[in-house]
């Protein structure tokens, strides 16, 4: 792909919350922190965990499709669900960014989104929310879900 085509993410570094902005055709090379004092890896090939304070900017200045799970750690659905979106993060690595919102730590994004259960899987492209799941998926649910919001599988 051509760079007028190349498909970018924003997202904060986990270690130093520099604002990085990363080629999802370059996910396997391990893409690392612009940041020169940082330098660590940004690992897109994972969940991708989100706060208050970046999950709209992150949504907004993805070009490609974001799943993300509102989960919290003392959830038992939530901790089911955790291996097969590590696995879907994992296969789908540059075409969709799976992000990951502990709704214990999010009060703000939480209460906008009215997440009244857990697990809640949301897509969304182009900055809009496009389709939504209440309750833990099997991996084959989880990629009609992402179909129905026209991410190949």
């Amino acid at each position: 792909m051509s760079n007028d085509t190349a498909r970018y993410v924003v997202v904060p570094c986990q270690f130093c919350d520099t604002r990085n902005k990363v080629n999802m055709e370059r996910v396997a090379h391990r893409p690392k922190c612009r940041n020169e004092e940082c330098g660590k890896p940004i690992l897109l090939d994972r969940p991708f965990p989100l706060r208050d304070d970046t999950f709209a900017d992150v949504i907004a200045n993805a070009d490609v499709p974001v799943l993300v799970d509102f989960y919290a750690d003392w959830c038992g659905p939530c901790k089911a669900m955790a291996p097969v979106l590590d696995a879907i993060a994992n296969e789908l690595a540059g075409r969709v960014l799976v992000a990951k919102v502990n709704t214990d730590a999010t009060p703000i994004i939480s209460q906008k989104h009215q997440i009244r259960s857990i697990p809640t899987l949301m897509v969304f492209r182009d900055g809009q929310q496009v389709a939504q799941q209440m309750g833990a998926l099997p991996r084959a649910q989880l990629l009609q879900l992402l179909q129905q919001a026209g991410v190949g599988g």
